[in-house]
């Protein structure tokens, strides 16, 4: 019980958006924003699974859930008997810096983990795009920084270049495999970036709510002879972009 208007009563039910998203995701993407914002602490016990449920207007097992969803991110901590609390050093989101260097934008896929959601080694062609006859391998993924989404990337190799290393490309994240490989010359990399909002598969996938801010990169590599080896669609969390401009006088 809280006091409102100087007296007691019953806190206000909040009313969760009707939306694709399961509710349960829903509730886990209003008590991250709670911990993000500061309003729970490191340490810092939650509402029990009873009060969290009443809060929100949901059955007990969604918030058991929600909570069990930001436990699976590090964002929470729970120990039978002892409730749930915020994790004593939350994991931040690493930041890719939208550098003009490859090498720089390779770093941070260094330590990302891919799972592959989709993959067609068949070629296919590119999508809307001029590219080479040979035909493309076609991977739909999700890269995860120490267990966390970081990015969703739909992407397409050029055949002779993904059959120079098909199981790294299989495994690790595409750009430093390319930039490892001497066999590899890209001449030219372009990238355009626009910002939008997570459709609901996007924001599942990410953790993040629906119609959350993310940026959508389009990046595109070039062989010496001008054709595409390497084109790519990324949508990142809003928190994982991070844009430095030296600013001229």
């Amino acid at each position: 019980m809280k006091v409102y208007n100087n007296r007691l009563m019953t806190p206000p039910r909040k009313t969760l958006p009707e939306t694709a998203v399961p509710l349960y995701v829903a509730v886990a993407d209003r008590l991250r924003q709670r911990v993000e914002r500061g309003e729970w602490g490191p340490g810092e016990h939650l509402p029990s699974l009873h009060q969290l449920a009443e809060e929100f207007g949901v059955a007990r097992l969604t918030a058991r859930q929600a909570v069990q969803r930001l436990v699976a991110e590090g964002l929470l901590t729970s120990q039978r008997g002892q409730g749930t609390v915020v994790a004593q050093e939350v994991r931040q989101v690493q930041t890719v810096p939208l550098e003009t260097s490859l090498r720089e934008l390779g770093r941070p896929y260094r330590t990302l983990v891919p799972i592959i959601l989709a993959k067609d080694e068949t070629p296919r062609a590119l999508p809307g795009l001029q590219g080479r006859e040979e035909g493309y391998v076609y991977m739909h993924r999700l890269h995860m920084d120490d267990g966390r989404p970081y990015c969703v990337i739909s992407l397409y190799i050029a055949q002779s270049v993904y059959a120079l290393a098909p199981e790294q490309f299989r495994t690790r994240a595409v750009v430093p495999v390319m930039l490892d490989d001497e066999a590899i010359e890209i001449a030219q990399a372009h990238q355009t970036l626009t910002i939008g909002t997570a459709d609901a598969e996007v924001a599942d996938l990410l953790h993040i709510p629906l119609h959350a801010p993310v940026a959508h990169v389009q990046r595109i590599f070039r062989a010496p002879d001008a054709s595409i080896i390497y084109y790519a669609e990324v949508t990142y969390r809003g928190d994982a972009i991070r844009l430095e401009i030296d600013l001229k006088n």
